[in-house]
């Protein structure tokens, strides 16, 4: 072989890397819908008589089908590729949608988008990043994972807007009704994009920059340890990570499920849909350069400075009153992306760090195992949020109570440290 035709190989690889990156991005710029319940609940006539309680249901259980979805279709898509596992998604999403866009009941909105959509979006976002990161070297893991995540952040730049015109302008259920269509369209078309390299690109990508094995044939790098689900729920790190994440992904899941609510009541001003577009691109920006500097600068860093800006932020918006200055608009819109960033480093930071610690052959399902966290901590604190205020008439418990589960997270991250190498070995 020539090195003309390595170097036109290595090329081919590399486009072929990023077209599965992009293609994955979309993906999650069509499942992202989620991140506008806010709009939509707000958009609940009051003809149906739903409450605050209510309106946080379909959102968290959403949220928790998610994440529980996760650990098989990541197990799936491991074992017969991403493409068919993306599809299936995409079209659980459309029929989920246009189901709940069929009734007027809690439990409809419940079992059409909280239970089928929230499986779709499981199974569409379990799919998306572990082909992608097989791609390219491990250098280059929290960027590529953090592109693949903005997606799903930056999904509420365009659906908030559009979902409240739609609303408006036909309904809400035309509006569900007329998202899940085009959703399952463009999911299950841009699924078909989706797939891994060869097992031995895989290993080679694992050496470095493609090529490199050229220079190594003689002694190539060792592998590194690549554990089994059961071997990774072995070691104490897989617990503190999801508990870590369940903290931070959890307050800012339900800051984005409140977000309109809070603009309308707290601040007295009707920008819910902007504060949401501002907080998604906060979302997806912040996986990206989060991800990016993670590479260069340490995942546990990363997760340290996230966790007490996120603190600190959620903090303020219990200070937030009409008449204040954290109640203007300006102030409000900057305040929701940095939430929005904080939040979406979360899902950029921790795929990485699975990678890093457990290896890419076990991936989609242990990433899936780490996930759930995210859709644990969603549930309880959405539905708290919802609960307390039902209650109380403010926000205030939810918000103090994710403040100090975010400060114990950021102190958490002392302990997070790589499994021992030979962990795997070990229990085999």
């Amino acid at each position: 072989m020539t090195s003309a035709t390595t170097e036109d190989e290595e090329k081919g690889e590399v486009n072929i890397g990023w077209r599965v990156t992009f293609a994955g991005m979309g993906i999650n710029l069509a499942l992202g819908i989620l991140y506008t319940w806010s709009v939509i609940s707000k958009g609940v006539p009051e003809a149906w008589g739903w409450n605050e309680t209510n309106k946080s249901m379909p959102y968290a259980i959403a949220c928790l089908i998610f994440s529980l979805v996760m650990v098989p279709a990541g197990r799936l898509q491991d074992k017969i590729g991403p493409r068919w596992v993306a599809t299936g998604g995409g079209v659980l999403v459309g029929v989920g949608m246009l189901l709940a866009s069929m009734t007027t009941s809690p439990m409809g909105y419940v079992i059409g988008f909280g239970v089928l959509a929230g499986a779709g979006i499981g199974f569409g976002y379990a799919s998306a990043t572990p082909p992608a990161v097989k791609w390219f070297p491990p250098a280059k893991t929290g960027q590529i994972a953090g592109i693949v995540v903005s997606g799903f952040g930056l999904a509420s730049v365009y659906a908030a807007p559009l979902a409240k015109w739609l609303a408006a302008e036909y309904g809400l259920p035309n509006m569900m009704r007329i998202l899940g269509v085009a959703f399952l369209i463009v999911v299950v078309g841009l699924a078909q994009l989706l797939r891994a390299p060869h097992k031995a690109m895989q290993f080679i990508k694992g050496l470095g920059q493609v090529g490199e094995l050229k220079t190594q044939a003689a002694a190539p790098a060792k592998k590194p340890d690549d554990f089994t689900p059961k071997e990774m729920l072995r070691t104490p790190t897989f617990y503190i990570l999801w508990l870590l994440f369940a903290c931070g992904s959890g307050a800012g899941l339900m800051i984005i499920a409140k977000l309109a609510a809070i603009a309308k009541i707290q601040a007295k001003v009707e920008i819910g849909f902007v504060l949401v577009a501002m907080l998604a691109i906060g979302n997806g920006g912040g996986r990206i350069i989060v991800g990016t500097l993670s590479d260069k600068l340490g995942r546990k860093f990363m997760l340290f400075i996230c966790f007490v800006m996120q603190a600190v932020l959620v903090f303020l918006l219990s200070r937030t009153q009409a008449g204040t200055l954290l109640a203007n608009a300006a102030v409000m819109c900057v305040v929701s992306a940095l939430i929005g960033a904080n939040f979406g480093a979360n899902l950029a930071l921790f795929p990485s760090i699975t990678k890093d610690y457990y290896g890419l052959k076990n991936f989609g399902v242990n990433y899936g195992l780490v996930f759930t966290a995210w859709g644990m901590g969603g549930f309880t604190l959405a539905l708290l949020a919802g609960k307390m205020y039902d209650k109380t008439h403010s926000f205030n418990v939810a918000y103090y109570g994710a403040s100090i589960l975010l400060i114990l997270a950021a102190i958490g991250t002392i302990w997070v440290k790589p499994p021992h190498p030979r962990t795997a070995e070990a229990a085999q």
